[in-house]
This record gives structure tokens, C-alpha cells and sequence, in this order.
């Protein structure tokens, strides 16, 4: 069984190097849209965008497979062989930066992937109407996303913000704009706008401040305890007290 075994390795050696030797002969490879090499398309919200992969330089039929991420695309019977189309519909704002990729079922190293630029106007959300009581924290969220990424300001009362050193704080990302302010006071009731501006586009939400009276600080458990106490003095004095009050009645 050992001689067999030894003997089996140089008879698979040159079937696996005629393989390799014909695909590259043949120059067996992937395009998807015309593009042989990983790229990246940019595209408008569109309602759809379509994806073809096509085989080239094969000299028998080849299954193809596309990838969306990591998951694999299901492909109906008549569109995998040598061609492979696949659409994208509807398209949205989720879609961009997601790779689809090409692959050749027999042999995966062979693929083409594209990644998706999606640019679009910005879109903003966001808790609309705050309370706060005076004297306290708060913070405006306004949540951002736009391809490409915008430029946001805030405004109060349809006036640029002037920005307090000690109160004021303005936090940014790609999808976030923040706006905290500390120890909250009677004027700084109002108005707040996230305006957000981009090259596809302007976006703008409203965030309403309401700001509280303080309220007075009650020693609740003071008053607790010294009900207790009162409610435990007039029931022992009751007690104390209940066959004279029998007596009388």
C-alpha cells in the first residue's frame, strides 16, 4: 500500500501542471462591465444598476458566482454559465461601499470585484424637541449621511451659533453631528437647525430646546422619615391609651 501511495504523487503532479498550464495559455479571465481588475463604480440613487460577468478565453462552459459582501447572490439556472448578469434594485444610501464580486465556481481565485459609490443629497434625522431643567446638560444629535461627505453648522433662532468656549462643544462625523451644551440656562431656549451642504445638495432639521424652571430641592427622605416618625407616635400613643378610651365610649 506504502509503494502505491508513493507512486500515486509524480503520476497526479503532471495532470495538475497541464491544468495550470493550459489556463494560462489560454489566458482564462474574468470581466465585470468591461472591467478585467477590481474597480469601483460611481453612481447616482438610481433605480437600478446592473452588473455583467463575462468569461473570457475559455474553451468549455464555465459556472459563475457572484458575492454580495460576504454572501453569496442566488442565481437562477439560465445565468451562470459563462455570462452572469445580476441587478441592483432599488438602489439606496446602504448600498454604497458594498462589494460585489465575480467568481469562477471551479476556481474562486479567479474574480472580479466592484465597489459601489453611491452618492447622494444629504439625509438627516434625529430627536426633535428636547426638555431639559436649567442647570443641566444636553445634547443635539443630528444624524447625518451624505456621499460625499457635507459640511454641517449650527444655527439658533436662524442665526449662526456663536460658539462658547466653556459651554459649547461640537463633535462630527461621517454620519453624526453633535451639539452639547453644559449647564443649560433660560436663554438658551430656542431654535436649533442642523443645516448640512454638500455638492449633490443642502439638508436641514430643527431641534427644539425647552428649557425648564429648576426645581426646588425637597428632602424627601427628611419628610419621609419624620412622617414615619410622626404616624409611629400617635399609633403608640393610641395603644397606650386604649382602655381609657374604651371606657369612655
Amino acid at each position: 500500500m506504502a509503494q502505491r501511495r508513493s507512486l500515486a504523487v509524480p503520476c497526479r503532479a503532471p495532470v495538475l501542471a497541464i491544468s495550470f498550464l493550459a489556463c494560462v495559455a489560454t489566458g482564462l479571465e474574468l470581466s465585470v462591465n468591461n472591467h478585467a481588475a477590481d474597480f469601483t463604480l460611481s453612481t447616482a440613487l438610481v433605480p437600478a444598476i446592473s452588473l455583467s460577468c463575462l468569461v473570457h478565453n475559455s474553451s468549455q462552459a464555465e459556472e459563475l458566482v457572484w458575492y454580495r459582501g460576504d454572501g453569496q447572490v442566488g442565481l437562477k439556472d439560465g445565468n451562470k454559465v459563462n455570462i452572469s448578469n445580476i441587478c441592483i434594485s432599488p438602489l439606496n444610501e446602504s448600498d454604497n461601499g458594498v462589494t460585489f464580486t465575480c467568481r469562477l465556481a471551479r476556481d474562486k481565485s479567479v474574480q472580479v470585484s466592484v465597489i459601489l459609490d453611491v452618492q447622494f443629497p444629504p439625509l438627516l434625522s434625529g430627536e426633535e424637541t428636547l426638555q431639559v431643567e436649567e442647570g443641566k446638560d444636553v445634547t443635539l444629535t443630528c444624524n447625518s449621511k451624505a456621499n460625499p461627505q457635507a459640511q454641517s453648522t449650527w444655527y439658533k433662532d436662524n442665526q449662526i451659533l456663536t460658539l462658547q468656549q466653556s459651554r459649547h462643544k461640537v463633535y462630527q462625523t461621517s454620519e453624526v453631528f453633535q451639539l452639547s451644551i453644559s449647564e443649560v440656562q433660560k436663554s438658551d431656549n430656542g431654535t436649533y437647525t442642523c443645516t448640512v451642504q454638500s455638492s449633490l445638495g443642502n439638508g436641514t432639521r430643527d431641534f427644539y430646546l425647552i428649557v425648564e424652571d429648576k426645581k426646588p430641592i425637597f428632602p424627601t427622605e427628611a419628610v419621609i422619615a419624620a412622617l414615619v416618625v410622626v404616624t409611629l407616635t400617635i399609633f403608640f400613643g393610641i395603644a397606650a391609651r386604649i382602655d381609657k378610651i374604651f371606657k369612655v365610649w
